[in-house]
């Protein structure tokens, strides 16, 4: 038996298909996203187009962030001003492969550090997907207003 959570009623369902892996293409179903990826420079590439980081980075904060404001608003606490930033990198493991971390920079503007730190707290522990789908697997370092979560 797994203990896995399940999704209990899907409500969206994103769709994408990539050509030719870290040198190819990407396209959304809808033609929303329609990029060019490319390898960075940093490792071996050319760079002159998005990659798997930057695409995982940017939906990570994004989730991330509606997740925060989704708690603050149940806290009836309001988050103007809220941003997000990320870091993906990427790196060789012990053993074979690669692996990645993330950092999450959560800025509240206006919200004093025991209500920030709540709001983000519960948004990591409870609310996000993709911690939940990291959680375990990836190295996620998490500040909140420049202070690491308590």
């Amino acid at each position: 038996m797994s203990n896995l959570s399940k999704v209990q009623k899907i409500v969206y369902t994103a769709k994408a298909e990539v050509a030719g892996g870290r040198e190819g293409h990407v396209k959304s179903d809808d033609g929303l996203v329609d990029l060019q990826l490319r390898l960075p420079k940093e490792m071996g590439g050319n760079g002159g187009g998005s990659n798997p980081e930057q695409l995982f980075a940017a939906g990570y904060a994004a989730c991330f962030e509606g997740a925060v404001r989704f708690v603050a608003g149940q806290k009836k606490v309001k988050v103007d001003g809220a941003s997000v930033k990320s870091e993906v990198g990427i790196g060789p493991r012990e053993g074979s492969g690669f692996a990645i971390q993330v950092k999450l920079a959560v800025t509240l503007p206006g919200v004093d550090d025991a209500t920030a730190q709540e709001i983000v707290k519960t948004a990591h522990e409870d609310v996000c997907p993709y911690s939940h789908a990291t959680r375990g697997n990836v190295d996620v370092d998490v500040s909140v207003n420049g202070k690491p979560l308590a």
